[in-house]
Formats: C-alpha cells, sequence, structure tokens
C-alpha cells in the first residue's frame, strides 16, 4: 500500500530500445558520454562502464552527420560485447544530423530552441501575429520528416528544452521564463499530436533548481490540459561535481519524484558519467521507501500563492542548531494531529513549531500539516526536523535534499534541521545550507554551474572546474559557470555573472553574463584572466578579507 499523498502520473508508455519508459514501468536512469562519437573505441568501454553502473540508457552527442553515423559502429561493437543499452543521439542546431541519426539510434533528442529557429542572437525581435503563426508553420514543415523516419525505425524522440536556449522567437513573446520553456515543448508536442507520433519523452531543465522544478510542475499542467500524457524525464542541467551536484540534482529531481512526476531521471554530475548512476539510484531508493511507506497522510489543501505563504519572505531561513537553539513547541506528527498543533499555534502565534516525522513519508506529512495549519489562519514559523540514523553520509545528503527540498522549495519551512548520530553537527549544519542554498533560500558561498561535458568539450573540463574552485570558492554569492562548449555556455548559464566556455581544442572564452568579452584563450591564460575580469567587474575580494 502506498503512502496516502503519494501517487505516480499516469503517463503513455514509450520505448527507447528495449528500456520501455513511463506507464507503470521503474524510472529509467540515464547518463551521457563525455567522449568523442568519433572515439568508437573509447565511446564504446564509457557506455560500458556506465552499463556495469546501473544505467539503463546513454546518450552521445551527434553535431555533425559523421557523427551520427559512426553510432552504427558504436552500437554494433557494444552489442558484440554482450550489452544492450539503449543509445540516444544528441543533436544541435543540426536537422540533418537528426535524421541520420534517427535510423541508427534508439532515440533522437532534439531542442526546440535550436532545430528549426536560427541560432540565438538574445536580441529583441518583433513578430507579427502573422509573422509568428508563419514561423509555427516551419516547425511543422521540419519535424514531420524526423517522425517519419522515426516511425519507420521504431525510433523514439526526446523534446528537450532548457532553460537559456530558447529560440529568440519564443523570447519575444515570453521572455527567458518557464513559461516560455513550456510553450516552447509544446509547440512540437503539437505536431507530434497531430501526425500521431507518441512514442516521445519530454525534458525541460534548468540549473537553478527552483526554475527547473516549477517549470516541470507548469509542463505537466500544460500537457494534461490538452490530453497529453507522454513522459518526463527529469534533471537539473548544469548541476556542479561533488557533493553540491548531488544535492542540487536530488532536490530538484527527488522533489518532482515524490509528487509521482518523472518517469527516467539523469544526475548531471562534472565528473566521469559512470559517476551519476549511484546518486541517481540513491535518489530512486528514497522515492521507493516513500511510495511503500503505508502512513495515513491527511489530505490537505493544494499549494496556492496565500496557502503556502511563509514569513521567509522578511527573514533568512535558518538552521537549527547553527542559529537558533530550539523551537517553542515540538510536535511529533506521527502521534499528535494536526488539530492539536494547531491549538497550540493559535495560543501563542509568534511561536516557532518544530515538526518531526521518523517515517520515509515524513516529508509529505510535513507539507500536509502546513498545508492546513497555513489554510486555517495560522502563520507560525515552522521548523521541519529530520532524522536519518543508520545512514551514511551521501546517502543522508540525498535524502534530506529530497525531503527538504519539497518543503523549501514550496515555502513551508522557516528552520530547518538534519539529524544523525553517525555524523557531527559541523557536517550536518553544512548540509543544511548546502541545501538551502540549493534551493535558493540562503546563499552562503559561491555557486558553480558546470556541465558534465560530452563530445564537444576540447578541454579538460574536470580540471578546470576545480582549479576555478580553488581561485575563486571565497567569493560568496557569485555564480559562475564553467561550460563545456558554445552550445551549453552563453544560454545555459543563464543565471552565471561570469562564465568560462570551451570554443575549442584548448581555448576557452568568458563571458561577463550573456556576453562574451575575451575569445579563443589558451586555457593556461584563461583562469588569471577570468580573475581579472572579476576584478575589472567589482566582484572580486581578496580571500584573507
Amino acid at each position: 500500500m502506498a503512502a496516502q499523498g503519494y501517487s505516480r502520473r499516469k503517463t503513455w508508455e514509450g520505448s527507447i530500445g528495449g528500456v520501455a519508459v513511463g506507464g507503470d514501468r521503474p524510472v529509467a536512469v540515464q547518463s551521457m558520454t563525455s567522449t568523442s562519437t568519433m572515439d568508437t573505441p573509447g565511446s564504446v568501454a564509457q557506455i560500458e562502464r556506465i552499463a556495469d553502473a546501473g544505467g539503463d540508457i546513454v546518450r552521445l552527442t551527434a553535431q555533425g552527420v559523421r557523427e551520427a553515423v559512426n553510432l552504427t559502429q558504436i552500437r554494433d561493437k557494444v552489442r558484440a560485447d554482450g550489452y544492450d543499452v539503449p543509445l540516444v543521439a544528441d543533436i544541435h542546431f543540426n536537422p540533418t544530423a537528426a535524421f541520420a541519426a534517427a535510423g541508427r539510434g534508439d532515440k533522437v533528442r532534439i531542442n526546440p530552441g535550436n532545430f528549426v529557429d536560427p541560432g540565438r542572437v538574445f536580441k529583441k525581435i518583433d513578430y507579427t501575429p502573422e509573422e509568428y503563426a508563419e514561423e509555427i508553420t516551419k516547425i511543422d514543415d521540419a519535424l514531420v520528416p524526423l517522425l517519419d523516419i522515426c516511425r519507420k525505425n521504431g525510433t523514439a524522440l526526446r523534446i528537450g528544452v532548457n532553460h537559456g536556449s530558447l529560440s529568440d522567437r519564443i523570447m519575444s513573446r515570453y521572455g527567458d521564463t518557464p513559461e516560455g520553456m513550456v510553450e516552447s515543448a509544446m509547440e512540437f508536442l503539437r505536431v507530434c499530436m497531430a501526425h500521431d507520433f507518441r512514442n516521445v519523452v519530454i525534458s525541460i531543465k534548468a540549473s537553478n533548481v527552483v526554475v527547473m522544478t516549477r517549470t516541470v510542475r507548469l509542463m505537466a499542467e500544460a500537457m494534461d490540459a490538452e490530453g497529453m500524457h507522454f513522459p518526463l524525464h527529469l534533471g537539473v542541467t548544469e548541476a556542479g561535481d561533488a557533493e553540491d551536484g548531488r544535492i542540487k540534482s536530488a532536490t530538484g529531481i527527488g522533489s518532482l519524484l515524490m509528487d509521482g512526476l518523472g518517469d527516467t531521471i539523469r544526475v548531471s554530475l562534472t565528473e566521469n558519467p559512470e559517476n551519476e548512476i549511484a546518486p541517481a539510484r540513491a535518489i530512486l531508493a528514497h522515492i521507493a521507501e516513500v511510495a511503500a511507506d503505508t502512513t495515513a497522510i491527511p489530505e490537505s489543501e493544494p499549494a496556492g500563492e496565500n496557502d503556502a505563504r511563509s514569513i521567509q519572505a522578511d527573514r533568512t531561513t535558518r538552521v537549527i542548531g547553527l542559529d537558533i537553539d530550539k523551537a517553542d513547541i515540538e510536535a511529533d506528527l506521527m502521534s499528535l494531529p494536526a488539530e492539536d498543533i494547531l491549538s497550540q499555534a493559535r495560543l501563542n502565534p509568534e511561536a516557532m513549531i518544530a515538526l518531526r516525522a521518523k517515517t520515509p513519508a515524513g516529508a509529505l506529512l510535513m507539507r500536509s500539516a502546513i498545508r492546513r495549519l497555513r489554510k486555517a489562519g495560522a502563520s507560525n514559523p515552522a521548523a521541519v526536523i529530520f532524522d536519518y540514523d543508520g545512514a551514511d553520509a551521501e546517502t543522508t545528503a540525498i535524502k534530506a535534499s529530497i525531503d527538504l527540498g519539497l518543503l523549501l522549495l514550496e515555502n513551508l519551512a522557516d528552520a530547518v534541521a538534519v539529524e544523525n548520530s553517525a555524523m557531527s553537527r559541523d557536517d550536518l549544519n553544512r548540509l543544511a545550507l548546502n541545501i538551502l542554498q540549493a534551493t535558493r533560500k540562503r546563499i552562503t558561498k559561491t555557486e558553480y554551474i558546470s556541465c558534465p561535458g560530452c563530445g564537444r568539450t576540447l578541454y579538460d573540463l574536470h580540471t578546470a572546474l576545480k582549479d576555478i574552485k580553488k581561485a575563486t570558492s571565497h567569493l560568496k554569492g557569485l555564480k559562475i559557470g564553467v561550460m563545456g562548449c558554445i552550445v551549453n555556455g552563453p544560454g545555459e548559464m543563464a543565471d552565471a555573472d561570469y562564465g568560462y566556455v570551451g570554443a575549442g581544442v584548448g581555448r576557452v572564452s568568458l563571458y561577463k553574463g550573456k556576453e562574451c568579452v575575451m575569445k579563443n584563450l589558451p586555457t593556461d591564460e584563461a583562469i588569471p584572466a577570468l580573475i581579472e575580469l572579476i576584478r575589472r567587474g567589482g566582484d572580486w575580494k581578496d580571500p584573507e578579507e
């Protein structure tokens, strides 16, 4: 029996090679190679390492026709080695490569922001209603031939929208917004529906967890409103590496899975791709525990602008054990009904209420209680406390990111605490602060927006990120993008103050916001130049200050 409050969104089942996605099928785990797709032995070895780690689906970049054609060599060698993992071709700016890949891969990913429309110039372009409608017809002209090839070969299609990579046409009407991202995908989905092609998966990603989760929820609502039930691929793009990358990914992916959204996932890390599988599996393991929990969760009003109100609009979200010693009202939700909490809250409207629930579905239980309190007019600050005794540090980070993320992203927590007797209070407080940073509730350090790298990356991305972190990690509140190539550069690091973007073999360009200010620097000159650029921008502070 599943926990009341948890149910998975019903979607149409699609097929990616031998892996079924959507419907009642298990959530599939994906990763992407970082090798050149022209490097057949290297790509094969990496695909097999991903599969050995537990990856269900592997994506490769196919930026040109020759890379798309070489998928056949890679697939044949992988199959000869006894691996049946489906292979996906990632396409940007090149419909011809998509046509070539559709007959060779198990799925083709296209980006509506650059499949039909020309490359972005990041300028306001005005369209008359007639001109805008004419641009829409171009989608049908370009997409239908690809659908025909996919149908003939049994190839799935992924329509993948990324924040910051919307076309200038969409930007002209919606701006770089969640609504624009949703409409960008819906334009392509309407063509798929009109031509009865349903073997489609949707991804709608951002490096900003708040933007990513809001957009996915809007996407599901938009599809439901038009009778579409395509599966969803979840991921926080450019999440970074190490604990930060895992926390951002678990917060975004996990909070959506808690509400039954998501049919396949990828944890994008600036590390070797096989390292992405374990945290993805850990996310799914926690969701499985939640789904299996038989705790009775009272029905509550859905979230709304006023019902989910929090007083943290004028106060920093706090960490219990770091900022305050204790709350005024302690409530164990496993034994104390919400009505009793409400009675105490009304007697002392300024009291902080601390909520505990030692059960896998505790976050859902807390959400229900807090929503009911808010609906009843109790605006007391709420502290949420999660105990993960028995879990190791990495599992604790994943579980806490999911549970706290669900509440923080809905503005339902004013203070947080993570408990685990096997971990030090300093480590637990640091984890809580990192989750607050991922949800944009409290900024305590530099943020890095870095892609995982792929066959388009022509410099040592992993080393560059480590070196940039070493030089800039004291710049609290600054956002720095470290991107493999121009495709994931000025657009998809939309939140970054400064950017370090691959421009060619051993070459990097530097950005301030979305403006390229220094081009094609050798990598051994690029980090000092980045520091100087930050100085000139007035954002540098010496480490000892």
